[in-house]
């Protein structure tokens, strides 16, 4: 018979199954149907292959239409046509694809076996694989995914207004598969060829003077959406010029006094680093002890930027910090339903709560170090103070820490950083209380 959707929801269920082959002339042959007493509807290739019968199904319709089933049974017949035995070759391909792992088993594997021991940002990997990778393609055979699977990952991120992000999705995609080759999880890797959809462009974003003063007070206004932590942990990073994500994990036993001592383990440079803390850095952070209110004991602080989300003593989570940027530069407007409105192009309508254009808080660490260059210091005491490594040979022969000129530099910012935001520059340093966290 001549298949169509038709024809095949006509056929009737019998007592015993029976075979309803397709008639597909004379070039081809051997398509068909099974038709099963509880009603099920099998495709089947059936061929004859060194004298032996072979029944080979290929799913159920309409979960298979027919458009698919006849794509499929092209595939089967150009296997039978080479020579080879269909049924074999399915068998191989299952077999190795049990061997394969899925997409999810390797992300794991690739953050266990490699990013863990060989990257000291292996957490913004695994969170980078989990976010945008693993709700994609995760119970797909990780030798599944070809070159087109990369490219729309990526063009979807692309799409919804992250073009940067897209880049370093391909960074650590290409990665993990370049790691499956070395482990000989896999022959090919599908990144292959595949570029990078948006420019890598160098970032040069400085906060102007007024745009500093704007965001500080921003910060302190109740109509922003960011929590204490953040609000603070933004403002040290401000005031020290240090990375993001050591300042979000500054714990209290790495405070000595004036010095913040930023453990080799935590450092991106894998260098101890120690920061001098002016009074302006020390009252964002706060008391080092807290006292049990039970039993009245006075004991270390912990995190100073500790999570709210969960009750195991953890930081907030560095990733945090650009997350509460960007959503309070575009925070949406809603009616006083709780319904986003929309402008006159037809997009959701947004608000800036912070005040100034996009900026990163990676820009308030370069805003910090500009402003130093500005008032005079050298790049030699800046580098020291980003704790940038030093290149050539001034590294193994200039071991001077800088300490002495690294506080006076960061008394000199404070100072200056004062005045911008007070509108007193007197040439002391004036309190700034952060903004208590509300109820």
């Amino acid at each position: 018979m001549k298949f169509t959707d038709l024809s095949i929801r006509n056929l009737k269920t019998k007592k015993s199954k029976y075979y309803v082959r397709a008639d597909m002339g004379n070039e081809k042959h051997g398509f068909a149907m099974c038709v099963y007493p509880s009603g099920v509807k099998s495709w089947f290739f059936i061929y004859t292959f060194e004298g032996k019968r072979h029944s080979l199904a290929f799913g159920n319709y309409p979960d298979i239409t027919l458009e698919k089933a006849g794509i499929e049974f092209d595939r089967l017949w150009a296997l039978f046509r080479a020579g080879k035995n269909p049924a074999l070759v399915e068998e191989a391909i299952k077999e190795e694809r049990q061997k394969t792992p899925t997409v999810e088993k390797l992300v794991q594997e690739y953050i266990e076996r490699h990013a863990m021991r060989f990257k000291r940002s292996w957490q913004q990997d695994e969170r980078l694989l989990n976010r945008e990778v693993v709700p994609v393609w995760e119970k797909r055979k990780a030798s599944e995914i070809t070159k087109r699977d990369v490219t729309l990952l990526l063009e979807n991120i692309v799409d919804r207004g992250s073009p940067a992000m897209s880049n370093q999705v391909l960074k650590v995609v290409r990665k993990m598969f370049n790691f499956a080759i070395e482990r000989d999880i896999l022959q090919n890797t599908p990144c292959l060829g595949v570029k990078a959809l948006a420019p890598n462009t160098k970032r040069e974003r400085v906060l102007t003077e007024p745009e500093i003063k704007t965001l500080w007070n921003s910060l302190d206004s109740s109509s922003v959406a960011i929590s204490d932590e953040i609000r603070r942990a933004l403002k040290l990073i401000l005031v020290t010029a240090q990375r993001p994500g050591e300042v979000a994990g500054m714990h209290s036993h790495e405070i000595d006094g004036k010095w913040w001592t930023i453990p080799a383990e935590r450092a991106k440079n894998g260098r101890t680093h120690r920061v001098y803390l002016t009074p302006l850095a020390l009252e964002l952070i706060g008391d080092l002890t807290v006292t049990d209110p039970e039993t009245g004991e006075t004991k270390p602080r912990g995190y100073i930027f500790p999570t709210p989300h969960t009750k195991k003593k953890q930081p907030i989570d560095s990733h945090a910090l650009p997350v509460a940027v960007r959503r309070n530069l575009s925070w949406p407007i809603t009616d006083k339903y709780g319904k986003p409105l929309f402008g006159e192009d037809g997009k959701p309508a947004t608000e800036n709560k912070l005040g100034i254009d996009q900026f990163t808080p990676h820009d308030l660490r370069r805003t910090a170090a500009t402003f130093m260059a500005q008032m005079g210091y050298m790049d030699e005491v800046i580098d020291a103070l980003l704790n940038h490594a030093k290149q050539g040979v001034i590294r193994v022969y200039n071991l001077h820490k800088y300490d002495v000129e690294k506080q006076k530099a960061l008394e000199a910012w404070s100072r200056k950083l004062t005045g911008i935001v007070t509108g007193k520059d007197s040439g002391k340093v004036v309190s700034i209380r952060p903004r208590k966290k509300t109820a």
